[in-house]
């Protein structure tokens, strides 16, 4: 069975046992190093997509993502949505009015963002009735006032449901005594918890009660938006704004929170790029470990050209054999990295259970996520191999370089 001369022998001297242990330690070290290289690299990536599509999730899900507004209170918003819904991107659509305001309860002030919702259609835009430990949005009835405030915020506070606050609003009413803020009397009838700042940032209550706060008609502020593509919203707003009359204006989530995702996406990177050069690292090993067997083998390519092997051969024979020290590391890499990447979360999540002592404790994902994409683990190989191979390419230039009468010379 014919085959190529320079695979063949390329194979051989990765699989042959060599008489110099130190070089064979070398190239071993080299494929554990592109091996571990491309192993961290998926593993942090794909931990870094699961914060980012967490942290995505989890505030995206309850601030608005698309919102189109009016100078004026909408008062016929029933009709605005079907206009927006049939909007490509657009998964759903509420009303909703805000306000800012502090609370004060048994002595205690915060300020807080204060949403008017319709419960009705609330859960078609947002994560909040997902996330409720106590109560449901149901409570919020129109002229009842009552308020859903988040776990973070009430614990703070030491509330709990039922219990009474006093919800300050910003704006001054004249009176006999002077400029005095306007009060109100509100109910908790709800506790949320998403895990994110908004738990002690955002409250909610009944949109026909806001519209009374604010001593405005029956209606709302705005229309928000769910989308399936957070990143189509600049484009669904403008779509929006296109079917609507000319007084009303939009806005999206990249005004608000773009800073954060530009953050996320920068932190990705860097931490990317700064892991990819381990798999650098590796690939100069390869370099080294071929310099040193191109030495050690200096006898057997002299026998090689006597024979009739031409330079193309000689630089063939060692550009096999390298990239096969690469693609070895890779594969193994790439195994390694996956099976760690799927099963972090739930190792992570059981070590954390049999120590009773979790890291992430204090912070707003409390768990450790992993979102794998086989995008990143695609490139991840293929310039892992890329690497590899160019790696190879000036230690076989140098072997196709020797002179076979100075190397055999002191045979």
């Amino acid at each position: 069975m014919y085959k190529p001369i320079a695979f063949y022998i390329g194979l051989r001297y990765t699989r042959a046992r060599r008489s110099n242990r130190f070089i064979s330690f070398h190239a071993l070290s080299s494929m554990i190093g592109m091996m571990l290289g491309v192993a961290v690299l998926i593993i942090v990536l794909s931990v870094m997509n699961g914060f980012q599509n967490e942290i995505k999730n989890r505030v995206l899900g309850m601030v608005p993502q698309a919102t189109v507004s009016s100078n004026h209170i909408i008062t016929d918003w029933q009709n605005i949505l079907p206009v927006v819904e049939n909007i490509e991107h657009v998964q759903g659509a509420a009303p909703f009015t805000q306000l800012q305001g502090m609370i004060t309860s048994q002595g205690q002030v915060t300020g807080l963002v204060v949403n008017g919702i319709d419960p009705k259609y609330e859960p078609r835009v947002s994560i909040i009735q997902d996330n409720m430990v106590q109560g449901s949005l149901d409570n919020l009835q129109q002229g009842e006032y009552g308020i859903i405030l988040g776990k973070s915020l009430t614990d703070a506070l030491g509330l709990r449901v039922n219990d009474k606050i006093t919800l300050i609003l910003p704006e001054a009413t004249p009176s006999p005594a002077g400029v005095v803020p306007r009060f109100k009397r509100f109910t908790l009838v709800g506790i949320f918890s998403v895990g994110a700042d908004v738990d002690g940032l955002v409250g909610y209550i009944a949109l026909n009660d806001a519209a009374t706060l604010l001593r405005l008609p029956q209606g709302a502020q705005s229309v928000r938006m769910k989308l399936d593509d957070v990143f189509a919203a600049p484009d669904v707003v403008d779509q929006a704004l296109s079917q609507l009359p000319p007084h009303f204006y939009g806005s999206d989530w990249s005004y608000t929170h773009g800073s954060l995702f530009s953050a996320i996406q920068m932190e990705k990177f860097m931490i990317g790029l700064l892991l990819f050069l381990i798999v650098l690292v590796a690939a100069f090993n390869i370099v080294s470990s071929l310099v040193l067997i191109v030495a050690d083998k200096q006898a057997d390519i002299a026998i090689l050209r006597t024979l009739g092997a031409t330079p193309s051969t000689i630089t063939k024979i060692f550009i096999v054999h390298g990239t096969v020290i690469g693609v070895i590391g890779t594969f193994f890499g790439t195994i390694l990295g996956v099976t760690v990447a799927l099963s972090i979360s739930s190792v992570f999540s059981w070590v954390t259970n049999a120590l009773g002592l979790n890291p992430l404790a204090a912070y707003v994902i409390n768990y450790l996520p992993s979102e794998l994409l086989w995008r990143d683990v695609t490139v991840i190989v293929v310039l892992s191999l890329l690497l590899s191979f160019l790696a190879t390419i000036y230690p076989a230039l140098r072997a196709a370089k020797t002179q076979p009468a100075e190397a055999l010379r002191y045979e």
